[in-house]
């Protein structure tokens, strides 16, 4: 499993708006909900807009591009969940916001 990097600190990321940070290679939209952190992949599978300049409401976040609807605590569409985006985990040391993948489950 891939560690935790450092992405900014808290005072970076704006309540209630996606950020879209690079993390292992790639760009995670990371988004603050009062004291909640989530972070999912940052590209939207249809036309790979950021999914951190959309517009977030509640647990959603919805595509700046064709409105397509992500939960932003599991990166799940929101119109058919047996699609989404990746999801990662997200850690708060001090005032730093730190950000890695998280470990996909094993398929038995």
């Amino acid at each position: 499993m891939s560690e935790f990097e450092v992405v900014g600190k808290i005072e970076d990321f704006e309540e209630g708006h996606g950020r879209a940070v690079p993390v292992d290679g790639r760009m995670v939209a990371v988004f603050r909900t009062g004291e909640e952190w989530y972070a999912i992949d940052d590209l939207c599978p249809h036309m790979g807009a950021s999914l951190a300049e959309g517009y977030v409401e509640d647990n959603t976040v919805t595509c700046p591009w064709h409105a397509w609807r992500f939960c932003i605590k599991d990166g799940k569409w929101v119109d058919n969940p047996r699609t989404g985006v990746d999801c990662f985990e997200v850690k708060i040391d001090g005032d730093d916001v730190l950000v890695r993948e998280r470990e996909k489950p094993t398929e038995s």
